[in-house]
């Protein structure tokens, strides 16, 4: 028998549905009512070498079940803040797009008629990959929204145009993303090493308005100095790919890649981000569960996540 603050569930993190963080599902879009709209994005056709990342939403959402088990929000004793306070953050799973095996076209149309459906009903779109292309969609469906500048935390370029008629891979979103009259801008942090996008790829890059940062150079500008490369007062789109961090935190995913940030790196940068302008969306791709033991690149991205939602809601006000 419960007595006195035991009475209730005690919900662990093992118990009950795996929605993200064990937030409210929401499956009839038309009724959605949230300040945060969690939709998975299970495609990865567009994958150059290892597929898997079909399985990111899936891992993601399990693997936040740990931070579900808070204490009337998440307390961070060096900002002196309660993030996430319950019965304040309102945030729904949506569940997920539908995928159709082998058609590109359509699983990407099937995300961005999702995004457009959470962005008319007025929520903030965290969309789970699926590989790097599923962005794509994402940034389509922003076209009757205001502009936004696109940051990307990523060890790929992503700026491929066209390889043997492929468009729509994982390594052409950011090209198709700043062809985009919207987007007035993208800055690419954590660009490095051998990357998937050749030297005129860098060059297009900048000429159609990117900034471009690895992470040797963001150690030495500095956190602060980074942050003020980026545009101060605009509407952000953040697209964060797993193999920006280093494998040796992240290594479930399909190009890993050393060199890579760790994670206070990319959790000040996005806490800066978060009061520089206003995020208006976010996606976090390329989480792969056959090539992550122990679950540590799962655990990672829903911390990730959890902590910029925290961020965004708390520095909106």
């Amino acid at each position: 028998m419960a007595h006195g603050y035991d009475a209730g569930r005690l919900d662990l993190p093992f118990v009950g549905v795996a929605t993200f963080g064990k937030y409210p599902l929401c499956l009839d879009w038309d009724r959605l009512d949230a300040d945060v709209a969690i939709l998975g994005a299970p495609f990865d056709l567009g994958t150059q070498w290892r597929s898997g990342a079909r399985s990111g939403p899936r891992a993601i959402r399990e693997a936040s079940t740990l931070f579900a088990f808070g204490h009337a929000g998440a307390y961070d004793h060096e900002d002196d803040v309660v993030y996430l306070p319950a019965g304040q953050a309102r945030i729904v799973d949506v569940g997920d797009a539908d995928m159709i095996h082998t058609d590109t076209l359509q699983s990407h149309a099937n995300i961005e008629a999702a995004v457009r459906k959470i962005l008319k009903r007025g929520a903030l779109p965290v969309t789970l990959g699926g590989d790097h292309s599923v962005n794509i969609p994402c940034i389509a469906a922003f076209s009757d929204e205001e502009p936004i500048h696109l940051i990307q935390f990523d060890a790929h370029l992503d700026f491929v145009d066209e390889r043997h008629g492929v468009r729509y891979g994982h390594g052409n979103p950011m090209r198709r993303a700043a062809e985009r009259p919207y987007v007035t801008g993208l800055t690419q942090l954590g660009i490095r090493n051998v990357s998937s996008t050749a030297r005129e790829g860098y060059d297009d890059a900048r000429a159609m308005g990117s900034d471009i940062l690895s992470v040797r150079q963001i150690r030495k500008l500095g956190v602060d100095a980074v942050l003020e490369c980026i545009p101060a007062g605009k509407r952000y789109y953040l697209t964060i790919d797993i193999d920006g961090f280093d494998p040796s935190i992240a290594p479930g995913t399909g190009t890993p890649s050393h060199g890579g940030f760790t994670y206070y790196e990319v959790l000040e940068l996005l806490d800066g981000i978060t009061k520089r302008g206003t995020v208006v969306g976010v996606d976090l791709v390329e989480v792969a569960r056959e090539y992550d033991p122990a679950g540590v690149t799962s655990i990672l991205a829903a911390q990730v996540l959890l902590n910029l939602i925290g961020r965004i809601l708390h520095n909106r006000g």
